[in-house]
């Protein structure tokens, strides 16, 4: 099991996605490099302040049209 997990904050959720909406897309500010931040898709429900663990933290998505 890959041990290299990260932990991020919810700074903005900046909106909606998937076919039925089912999908957040947020920004993320990881707790250990407060300067460095990604855009993520999030299934389920999420608000802003709220701690994701990622267990990938490379990938980013593509913003929202």
């Amino acid at each position: 099991m890959d041990h290299d997990v990260k932990r991020g904050k919810v700074s903005k959720v900046i909106g909606r996605t998937g076919s039925r909406g089912g999908i957040t897309q947020v920004r993320i500010e990881f707790l250990d490099d407060p300067n460095r931040s990604i855009i993520r898709n999030v299934k389920g429900p999420v608000r802003e302040g709220d701690v994701l663990t990622l267990l990938e933290s490379e990938r980013e998505a593509r913003r929202l049209r």
